[in-house]
């Protein structure tokens, strides 16, 4: 606990107006987003890597941005490290009630199923919920292209809503007579779905595929 104590006095000296560090003084929670993102991804690109000594120092970036964020949001008296703490303990409680509650949960599968439902519960409960819920809420829209496509599918799919208009072969035709935007897209997203019905990320799969893509070419280019 002392060292967290330490790292938010520490970016509360940085934030502070008298003696502060200037750059730190100039952001917003708009300029340190996109910073956050990128802390994200290099956590994931590190634990791809095998790298464990680079994902203790890359989670600390990351732990960084929750910091800032939370420092700027005390400044301005909306809530702070403590709060954002709290409210995550809320939410792990709440949303395991098999564990801290009586609900009976045997399976992964369940637990999945049971962690939306309680999601969309607390959804439909906010104040800025919608007038007319659907189980697409909350669906952030930052997510990259494939992994938010899947994420909308499988949504509807527990759901049981109807299956996207285009097949994957209608989607691979309509590409090959016309390409465009349009048609690239609605081919992808119809590969997306696909791979979701098979239980296949395509995030992770795109994502490997350019590695290998990667690791032939630098090939290439050492031989060449």
């Amino acid at each position: 606990m002392q060292t967290l104590e330490r790292l938010l006095a520490i970016m509360a000296r940085l934030r502070n107006p008298e003696g502060g560090c200037p750059w730190d003084l100039e952001q917003s929670f708009a300029t340190i987003a996109p910073h956050t993102i990128e802390e994200a991804y290099e956590v994931d690109d590190a634990i791809r890597r095998g790298d464990l000594d680079g994902l203790r120092e890359e989670l600390g970036d990351l732990l960084l941005q929750v910091v800032f964020h939370a420092q700027m949001a005390s400044e301005q008296g909306v809530f702070d490290f403590e709060a954002v703490a709290a409210t995550l303990v809320d939410k792990l409680v709440r949303r395991h009630p098999h564990i801290f509650g009586d609900a009976d949960v045997k399976t992964a599968e369940e637990q999945t199923r049971l962690w939306e439902e309680l999601k969309a519960q607390e959804r439909a409960q906010k104040s800025d919920a919608p007038a007319t819920p659907s189980a697409l809420d909350g669906v952030t829209l930052g997510l990259p292209a494939l992994l938010r496509a899947q994420k909308l599918v499988r949504r509807a799919q527990r759901a049981k809503l109807d299956a996207p208009a285009m097949s994957l072969d209608a989607a691979w035709g309509a590409f090959r007579s016309s390409a465009s935007t349009e048609s690239l897209g609605a081919l992808l997203f119809a590969l997306a779905a696909d791979a979701s019905g098979l239980g296949v990320d395509a995030e992770v799969a795109l994502r490997e595929a350019t590695a290998r893509f990667e690791a032939e070419t630098r090939g290439r280019e050492k031989s060449g």
